[in-house]
């Protein structure tokens, strides 16, 4: 049953990157490089964890637990919108430099982290506990409890994070290909000036394009939190730098993104599962050889990384702050 551990896991820590990487394709399609994407992650993480802490406190979860996870993922969606509207107005009004802004929003957002955890919670109270009852289990669905193949894939870490996930992947594919509005943020990343001479207005679809950025990357923050399992500790662990790398290796498309962020979280889970898995080595005459394995996910990025990047086709404007008269 070790692989369906492994698939199970695979899926749950895939979610976030899933998540943060189609915001950062967003974001990036409109012509803005969303590099705050890690300290969006942990805004939206503190603001849904605070949250369902407070209805565990008050004890209305265990009445209604999805109901509950559901404001706790519109609370996380919302809080990382509103924080990337800071990356927002510097890169689109004030035209600043686009990856400095982004690196000190990152910079930011733990810190801001600890102090609003510490002023909710107590000082030195650094971890945001989650409540156990948002896990989705056979039982909460009315069915038997099963220990089969599809019962440990599918129910032992099944939380609403999950399918909201996969509906929002939709979501985003129908929007950036099948309607007017992607089509046009599309074009305001490759070309804002032809876009412009056709009455589009690229400011607008650049905010738009950093909102939707900031709203996905705030749910990823959340899913994150709840899949690492331990509760809110004012990181995640640099997922956020993953996703721009899944975005990269997905080449800005969203199927593409998907398939990239199994594959890369399928390399997390086989470092965090190396020991139960029988047929890896074990580096027993190795000091501290535990560690080998939880690299794997990040040395597997800097390799594909390499291998692809020449291949990949960013949108042609991202970075270029727009100038209206500068056609």
């Amino acid at each position: 049953m070790i692989f369906a551990d492994i698939l199970s896991a695979t899926i749950l820590f895939a979610v976030p990157l899933l998540l943060v990487a189609m915001g950062g394709m967003s974001s990036e399609r409109s012509g803005i490089i969303n590099i705050a994407l890690e300290g969006i992650m942990i805004i939206g993480a503190l603001c849904g964890c605070l949250f369902l802490r407070y209805t565990d406190d008050m004890g209305f979860g265990a009445n209604a637990p999805q109901l509950y996870m559901l404001l706790a993922i519109l609370i996380a969606g919302i809080a990382g919108l509103l924080f990337s509207m800071l990356l927002a107005f510097a890169s689109i009004r004030l035209k600043a430099d686009q990856t400095i802004g982004g690196t000190a929003l990152n910079m930011m957002a733990p810190a801001l982290a600890v102090i609003v955890t510490w002023a909710a919670q107590g000082q030195a109270q650094t971890t945001i506990l989650i409540p156990k009852w948002i896990r989705i289990s056979q039982e909460s669905l009315g069915m038997q409890p099963g220990t089969d193949f599809l019962s440990r894939m599918f129910f032992k870490s099944l939380y609403l994070t999950t399918p909201i996930a996969f509906l929002l992947l939709i979501a985003v594919i129908v929007f950036m290909y099948k309607t007017k509005t992607g089509l046009r943020l599309r074009a305001c990343g490759e070309h804002p000036q032809a876009a412009d001479s056709v009455g589009i207005n690229v400011y607008r679809m650049r905010y738009l394009g950093v909102a939707i950025s900031g709203f996905l990357g705030g749910i990823g923050g959340l899913a994150f939190t709840v899949a690492a399992g331990s509760g809110f500790q004012s990181s995640v662990a640099g997922y956020g730098f993953l996703a721009l790398a899944v975005m990269i290796f997905g080449n800005w498309k969203p199927l593409n993104i998907l398939g990239a962020s199994l594959f890369f979280a399928l390399f997390k889970i086989i470092g965090s599962y190396a020991g139960s898995i029988p047929f890896l080595p074990k580096f027993e005459g190795i000091k501290s050889s535990e560690y080998i394995y939880l690299m794997l996910p990040y040395i597997v990025t800097m390799i594909v990384l390499i291998l692809t990047s020449k291949k990949s086709r960013a949108p042609k404007a991202e970075g270029v702050p727009y100038d209206k008269g500068g056609r």
